[in-house]
């Protein structure tokens, strides 16, 4: 390569961050729950995958097995995942005892904690959390603790040097799921050991549209001379195509997949929940990070699963973003750690944290938060919003995986903001059971009756339709639904016709079109330019990258 020439990363390298080689969701970033999720999640399934290779070669293969406790390596590369295994419990042996120690202490507050003075039982704390967390009744006289959480990130249980970057070429949508398989090297990967808060991630990722010459790149990314020629065949001399902004003077937005959209409005851009496919040929047509602009406003995140904030998307885009709006969460619980610090700790800055019926402002536009009922097995959590978004005229409501399961919740609402234009709602109303996400942070046996019961559901038809009668919704647009192939990796779902998501979705398009209303499943991409007049008119389709 010639000194000065310039190049850019392709657009189909895909780059997964890493914590310990397993892929980093949001409940491995704050200490407390990596550390339950280490224990029984990662460990458990890697010594099960010593023991028996062939049970997960036979289980993933098998579609009614899809997201479950299996590693993907067809039986193989056993001796890596044992080396990683012990490597983990040697150099995690202080998240294995904080794990231990919050079992502990669930346990200690559970039999000696009976409603009365709740100070002499800090003694009983175990010593490796003491001062991490506080003791506390309900007011029922229900004993739990709350965790000091900024001062577990400033402590020796978060710990950088566990976050890495795994950079490989991808051609399809295939990839294994993210909860049950680490991620191991190859001779086409390229292992970046580099803390997500790093500065070389951020341009590392302005190289997919600002070239800089070899010795610039090999010396931001710390490569040494072995990595060299896996990191060239990466790298591409041919710019990429230039971003076209919108300039109307009305509302454009755009659908990438799943609750992924885009709106221009007026100079302001918002990227709701982003999740971004690569780019790669395929019968699917999709949007990708060669479709955002060069700065986005407002990055505004719904609720704390791992399809909603997926690191691998956030980090891409970083540099873009002036400022990332989170819900404000419930201060301390293990179920409900705060996006505020987990994004905040790994680099993010501006991160706006906001309560329900907050609002904020940039010229005609606004942006409210709503109450999310629902979707999270019934847990205490507070870290969920519905975005209530107003752009002149314009009033679209993003309710994300909200379930009605409260209607009066949605009358009082309306007394509040009136009527909705457009409504984007999630149905994927099936959702999988309590344990499936939140098992690691049990402490106890949950009986199978109550765990199936207690679902990550959204809403059926029935509860859909209630939403979009009180609004009077002129657009309704189901999304969130996991549909798109290339979410597989992080949702593990593959509908049927006669899967009841699908059933329902369509039942409430049905409906909608009966009352006159333009309604849709969305699915791949999508384009809405809605006029700027007063008197609202229906909006105008445009096929996007036909």
């Amino acid at each position: 390569m010639e000194t000065n020439e310039k190049f850019y990363l392709r657009q189909n390298i895909q780059v997964e961050p890493l914590i310990d080689q397993w892929y980093a969701w949001p409940h491995l970033i704050p200490p407390a729950t990596a550390a339950r999720n280490i224990t029984e999640r990662h460990l458990k399934i890697m010594d099960s995958y010593i023991s028996s290779p062939q049970i997960h070669a036979n289980a993933v293969k098998n579609p009614k097995m899809m997201g479950g406790p299996f590693i993907d390596y067809g039986g193989k590369r056993v001796d890596e995942i044992r080396a990683l295994r012990d490597r983990i419990k040697k150099e995690r042996a202080h998240l294995l005892e904080l794990s231990a120690a919050l079992a502990a202490l669930d346990s200690m507050l559970r039999e000696t904690a009976k409603g009365h003075c709740i100070q002499p039982l800090y003694a009983n704390v175990p010593d490796i959390l003491r001062g991490y967390v506080e003791l506390v009744y309900d007011l029922n006289n229900n004993p739990s603790f709350r965790l000091v959480e900024p001062l577990l990130y400033r402590s020796r249980f978060y710990d950088r040097s566990q976050q890495s970057l795994l950079l490989s070429v991808t051609q399809n949508d295939a990839r294994p799921f993210v909860l049950s398989t680490p991620r191991l090297e190859s001779n086409d990967t390229l292992h970046l050991r580099h803390a997500f808060d790093h500065d070389s991630i951020d341009r590392l990722f302005r190289l997919k549209t600002e070239p800089q010459p070899w010795p610039v790149i090999k010396e931001m990314l710390q490569l040494v001379d072995a990595q060299d020629s896996v990191m060239r065949s990466f790298l591409t001399t041919e710019p990429p195509a230039p971003y076209v902004p919108y300039t109307g003077k009305g509302v454009r937005w755009r659908y990438f997949g799943h609750a992924c959209i885009l709106i221009e409005a007026n100079g302001v851009t918002m990227l709701f929940d982003p999740v971004l496919s690569y780019t790669y040929e395929s019968k699917i047509s999709r949007y990708t990070y060669l479709d955002l602009p060069d700065k986005i406003d407002y990055v505004l995140i719904t609720h704390n699963h791992q399809d909603h904030v997926l690191y691998e998307t956030l980090l891409q885009i970083r540099h873009k973003i002036r400022n990332i709006v989170v819900p404000r969460n419930g201060g301390g619980h293990l179920q409900d750690p705060s996006l505020k610090l987990l994004l905040e700790n790994s680099g993010f800055r501006n991160v706006i944290e906001i309560s329900e019926m907050e609002e904020l402002h940039d010229g005609d536009v606004s942006i409210t938060g709503l109450p999310f009922f629902g979707e999270h097995a019934d847990l205490d959590i507070q870290s969920k919003m519905a975005w209530l978004t107003r752009i002149g005229s314009n009033t679209l409501l993003f309710a994300a995986d909200s379930c009605n399961i409260e209607p009066r919740l949605y009358e009082h609402l309306h007394r509040e903001i009136g009527d909705v234009d457009a409504l984007f709602l999630g149905m994927e109303c099936d959702g999988a059971p309590l344990s499936w996400l939140y098992g690691p942070l049990l402490t106890r046996h949950v009986e199978r009756s109550m765990d199936e019961s207690r679902r990550l559901a959204g809403s059926n038809c029935e509860q859909g339709m209630s939403i979009v009668d009180l609004f009077r919704c002129r657009e309704v647009y189901v999304y969130a639904m996991g549909q798109e192939p290339w979410l597989n990796y992080i949702m593990s779902i593959k509908y049927t016709a006669e899967s009841r998501p699908i059933v329902e979705s369509n039942r409430l398009v049905q409906a909608c079109h009966e009352r006159g209303i333009i309604a849709e499943r969305l699915f791949g991409e999508k384009e809405i330019l809605l006029e700027g007049s007063e008197v609202r008119s229906p909006a105008l389709a445009v096929p996007a990258n036909v």
